[in-house]
């Protein structure tokens, strides 16, 4: 296990390092103004592979092949690497290697990445190797959460060259990002840190539904993991086109609050609609209802960062977006575990104590005892399904509940306008008189490079 931690550390940094990288490249090229269509773009290929990614990983789980799991990126991670050694040419920032490595926060990234470990540790701690209220679980979580507050008090008092420079925090686009002055009886800091909070949301709502809903088509239909990614498959048909349909309005229509709106009004009702779900629901119900959330998420997914960056001179895209995709990736977190706490909190007390007993682990092993309900006599298996479906319902009411701040902190954003020009600094290699993009169309410029 400490092997197979380690080489998901490893993996897990280059992919967040992909993960902000290519967005801020993208915005190196493209002004705010336009960047919906390849906002849309880039969620449509991450849907793609999400949609793929619980079928294949299904099939070499029930196969017992996983460690293909692990093989298989090696060939795509090649191809990509090489396309990006090919391709990607892009201007090298003046300056020695030295002059570099000395304005990289050092401290701050040791801060934010001991904090960040610490909350990870203590989520996936509780409730399934110690109790929550355990020293275990709540020591790292204290010390996480104090150390992400000293990591934001640090940047903006004493870094020299910050992660996340006070400009990000100290105007407020809502409790999303809007550009007006915080009330002087109000910190600053803290109104301006509430305008990520549709970022932070929208991950936890998503993830929750792509971990959860294929436990309960496995819990109360008795299917594989490979039929369960099936039938979730409604989940990235729906929110495929929808953030492509976003990002696109976007650039069309130079507005972002609109989308936001229905899509948060979408992710509540689908949110509320998904706790119908039961035992014994049909295909038609278990297959539709999440398309609407889908919809929805498709949409914020696409449009969130928008009244985050709108306010921020585009100097500060680097640092905005590298921020903006922390708090996703740590959003994630946060969505599993809210969910499993509910779950087995649920199940404690639906599931009858006698066939508490028969469970591998009782409830703190949930999914260890998925597959055992099927082999269970008519009399405790029919319970325990109903435990289930009963108890991911709550987890729904939960997340609609969650959605619903979103909803309430997207009614604080000012409509702003969308930037129209791109720092000068960056581009591609040679600049783009040499290459004939300088004076072509915003639309033309990444495909003629």
């Amino acid at each position: 296990m400490s092997w197979l931690i380690s080489g998901r550390a490893i993996q897990g940094a280059g992919g967040g390092a992909i993960f902000s990288l290519s967005s801020i490249i993208i915005s190196d090229f493209i002004p705010l103004r336009e960047r919906g269509a390849y906002q849309g773009a880039t969620g449509l290929v991450w849907t793609i592979a999400a949609g793929i990614g619980p079928m294949v990983g299904g099939a070499l789980a029930t196969r017992g092949d996983w460690r293909w799991l692990f093989y298989l990126n090696l060939p795509i991670s090649g191809v990509a690497f090489g396309l990006v050694l090919v391709f990607l040419r892009l201007r090298t920032p003046p300056g020695t290697l030295r002059e570099k490595l000395s304005k990289v926060d050092w401290v701050g990234n040791a801060i934010i990445t001991g904090s960040s470990a610490a909350c990870v540790i203590a989520l996936t701690w509780g409730g399934v190797q110690y109790p929550w209220t355990s020293a275990h679980v709540l020591a790292p979580l204290i010390i996480g959460c104090l150390g992400i507050c000293t990591f934001l008090y640090y940047e903006y008092k004493y870094a020299q060259y910050p992660l996340v420079p006070f400009t990000l925090l100290s105007n407020r686009t809502s409790l999303s990002g809007y550009d007006i002055h915080a009330p002087h009886a109000v910190p600053s800091l803290i109104l301006s840190t509430i305008r990520y909070v549709q970022t932070f949301i929208n991950p936890i709502q998503f993830v929750a539904i792509i971990f959860f809903l294929p436990a309960y088509f496995q819990a109360c239909f008795a299917v594989s993991p490979i039929r369960s990614g099936v039938l979730a498959l409604s989940i990235c048909t729906s929110i495929g086109p929808s953030v492509v349909a976003a990002g696109a309005s976007i650039t069309i229509f130079k507005k972002y609050r609109p989308q936001l709106w229905i899509g948060w009004v979408l992710a509540v009702i689908g949110m509320g609609s998904l706790s119908t779900l039961r035992a014994d629901s049909s295909l038609a119900h278990y297959a539709v209802l999440p398309m609407v959330l889908a919809i929805g998420a498709g949409i914020i997914y696409a449009a969130t960062y928008f009244p985050v960056l709108a306010p921020l001179p585009v100097a500060e895209n680097a640092h905005a977006l590298a921020f903006f995709a922390y708090l996703r990736s740590f959003a994630a977190v946060w969505g599993v575990t809210i969910g499993a706490v509910v779950l087995q909190n649920e199940l404690n007390k639906r599931v009858p104590a006698d066939l508490l007993r028969e469970l591998p682990g009782g409830t703190s092993a949930v999914y260890s005892a998925i597959p055992f309900i099927n082999s269970l006599p008519d009399e405790l298996k029919i319970p325990l399904r109903v435990a289930f479906a009963d108890s991911i319902a709550v987890i729904w009411e939960v997340m609609a509940g969650i959605a619903g701040i979103g909803l309430i902190a997207s009614f604080f954003m000012e409509a702003l306008p969308l930037h129209t020009q791109v720092d000068e600094r960056w581009g591609l290699e040679g600049g783009p008189d040499e290459i004939g993009l300088k004076e072509q169309p915003t639309a033309n410029r990444l495909s003629a490079a």
